[in-house]
């Protein structure tokens, strides 16, 4: 069951940016997401979990007592469902939580009940605690950096479409280096083969990346030019609409938050504007209806001013749509942009979903895998790799929650907090995938949620300061706080009942 509320929650965070902008359809993203997350957790997902296992709790204090290996397996079904519990509430409310946050405050939780504070290795958590206010930063970092290279490489050039073209190879050079890097770096014992030399590891990883790279300069970018310029072709005959490959509704959607905030401050507030209108009344129970927009002539007037009155019968909005679709790239892509950046996009997040199966299936199998080893040989000192079927079970149970409850946070990730574009999203899931991948080769379990979150704000926060969600961020930074000491209480009731009636 953890691992249907990750999957519904946290495979969000792999495929919500490409469902949000419109690179890939929800069912499609499903299935990819899928492949990969099976994939990425038989081939990568036996790292952290001997950290979530034995880092966070000391099982020592479990040895050498006649009902030591029964309280660990409690506790081990202690934490499992306390984290469940908190991952499906969470679901259910739209918001990205971090299942890190919540399989490690659970673990906590039980270790709490048997044996006090000294029973926890705050260490261990203080230094996972820590990676969770850096991996953002850094994740964010590393997503900004590339998105500042691709803007002024391709999306400030007046003509975009070649400079577009021309990081195709790059980049999918650059992501197959990384893939076949962890994979072939500590990554085959889980299959029974042998461990392939650094030095090796190393020249099959840049040659895989440089074939790669070959193959989509000789073969994929001519096909991805004629598809776009077939394209652009029909919007200049005038039988495509080129105005929005994006997501308006997103957009709407902020403009949305921004009117009901003026009511909540009280505030009269001034909005650009030039084309677009948007009227809300208040509906029959005193809330704020859903809005209409209408398309207004042309004007030269901006910065039309927001006429609020209390209690409001109608608002009037009107709002410059064009600027948020301008050719520097600076909220929505270009056509052509769209269109290569696509392509790109695709990958990145097929990427990003098997290092979320590789890192996160960890925080899913951590207390099965404890389970396994003391149900077998009784020892609740032994380590053990984690056998594959396990690592497998894991990945189908994310893959389950995903297809049956995964699009409420997707649109949370995908098009509620910020508009993602095929470049912006590219960007934000590449960086967050190598912050994850480090992270999760030096076994240390950090947050796939917050690594994501914090690549979507400040690229969005670069692009555009009005284009975040900044309320909705407010709101996802309260669930991280409370996630820990949530899912550490409802562990910690349900092994007290253990304790009790057990």
């Amino acid at each position: 069951m953890l691992a249907f509320g990750l999957g519904a929650n946290d495979v969000a965070n792999s495929f919500g940016t490409s469902v949000g902008s419109k690179v890939l359809t929800l069912q499609l993203a499903c299935i990819l997401a899928t492949i990969c997350e099976i994939f990425g957790s038989v081939l990568l997902g036996g790292h952290v979990s001997a950290t979530v296992r034995g880092g966070i709790i000391d099982l020592t204090r479990f040895n050498g007592t006649e009902d030591g290996p029964m309280r660990l397996m409690q506790g081990q079904v202690s934490s499992l469902c306390g984290a469940c519990l908190w991952m499906l509430f969470a679901t259910f409310l739209k918001i990205p939580v971090s299942a890190t946050h919540s399989i490690v405050g659970a673990t906590a939780g039980f270790g709490l009940v048997l044996f006090g504070f000294q029973g926890v290795q705050w260490m261990g958590i203080l230094k996972i605690v820590i990676s969770w206010f850096v991996s953002p930063l850094l994740s964010g970092l590393v997503s900004s950096c590339l998105f500042l290279i691709i803007k002024y490489v391709v999306l400030v050039k007046e003509q975009s479409l070649e400079p577009a073209l021309n990081t195709l190879p790059f980049l999918y050079g650059v992501t197959v280096i990384i893939n076949v890097f962890s994979v072939l770096y500590g990554g085959l014992h889980l299959l029974n083969l042998p461990e392939i030399p650094l030095w090796l590891t190393l020249v099959v990883s840049f040659s895989a990346g440089i074939v790669a790279a070959i193959i989509v300069f000789f073969f994929v970018r001519p096909i991805i030019r004629r598809k776009v310029q077939k394209r652009l072709e029909l919007m200049a005959a005038g039988k495509e609409d080129p105005t929005h490959r994006c997501s308006k509704d997103s957009y709407y959607k902020r403009i949305r938050s921004r009117i009901l905030n003026v009511f909540w401050k009280g505030q009269n507030e001034s909005v650009e504007t030039n084309k677009q209108k948007i009227e809300t009344g208040p509906s029959g129970d005193g809330i704020i209806a859903d809005v209409e927009i209408q398309t207004l002539p042309p004007t030269d007037v901006v910065g039309s001013a927001l006429a609020c009155t209390s209690p409001p019968d109608a608002v009037t909005v009107t709002f410059d749509a064009r600027n948020n679709c301008s050719p520097t790239g600076q909220v929505y892509d270009r056509p052509e942009e769209a269109q290569v950046f696509a392509f790109a996009q695709i990958l990145t997040a097929t990427f990003g979903s098997f290092v979320h199966g590789g890192n996160d299936v960890s925080n899913a199998i951590g207390p099965v895998i404890g389970l396994w080893i003391v149900s077998t040989t009784g020892n609740v000192l032994m380590t053990a790799k984690p056998a594959v079927w396990i690592l497998f079970y894991g990945g189908v149970g994310i893959s389950v929650g995903l297809w049956i409850w995964g699009r409420k946070v997707m649109e949370t990730i995908g098009t509620d907090l910020t508009v993602i574009t095929p470049s912006s999203g590219m960007c934000i899931e590449l960086g967050a995938a190598i912050t994850v991948l480090i992270a999760s080769k030096a076994g240390l379990p950090v947050s796939t949620t917050h690594c994501l979150v914090g690549s979507v704000v400040i690229v969005g926060f670069i692009r555009s300061k009005m284009s975040v969600n900044w309320r909705l961020f407010v709101n996802i930074i309260l669930a991280w706080v409370v996630t820990l000491p949530v899912a550490s209480g409802l562990s910690a009731l349900i092994m007290y009942i253990f304790t009790k009636y057990a």
